[in-house]
């Protein structure tokens, strides 16, 4: 089994910083793909930014030049630095990440736990 246990979230004033951490444990063969999503109130989650193995990242309009997705690969590790914050920001932070579990030829999406992200103006 697979675990994805974020850690990070909070409440910010406008134009402050948060750091996102999600860190996956358990029978883990290989990561490749992660990423984070939000949810807002009454919407559906949508994607934030993503990062591949080997470091390519996306990012969705709203957050370029503010926010910046990392990992570390050694500890199947991924960040979400948000800086710049503004209260529509406020939202459920999920990360997400592709796995291939020890012994499977298989690759499974998972998720965290979601953390909230409140923005005070």
């Amino acid at each position: 089994q697979v675990q994805l246990v974020e850690s990070g979230g909070g409440l910010v004033q406008a134009g402050g910083s948060l750091r996102l951490s999600c860190a996956a444990s358990g029978s883990i063969a290989r990561v490749n793909a992660m990423g984070w999503y939000r949810q807002f109130p009454g919407k559906q989650r949508e994607l934030v930014a993503t990062i591949t193995a080997d470091g390519s990242t996306n990012y969705v309009s709203s957050v370029k030049g503010r926010f910046t997705i990392s990992r570390d690969n050694a500890k199947n590790t991924v960040y979400l630095q948000m800086n710049s914050l503004k209260p529509e920001d406020t939202a459920v932070y999920y990360c997400n990440a592709r796995v291939r579990s020890s012994g499977s030829f298989l690759w499974h999406d998972y998720w965290g736990q979601g953390t909230q992200v409140t923005v005070s103006s």
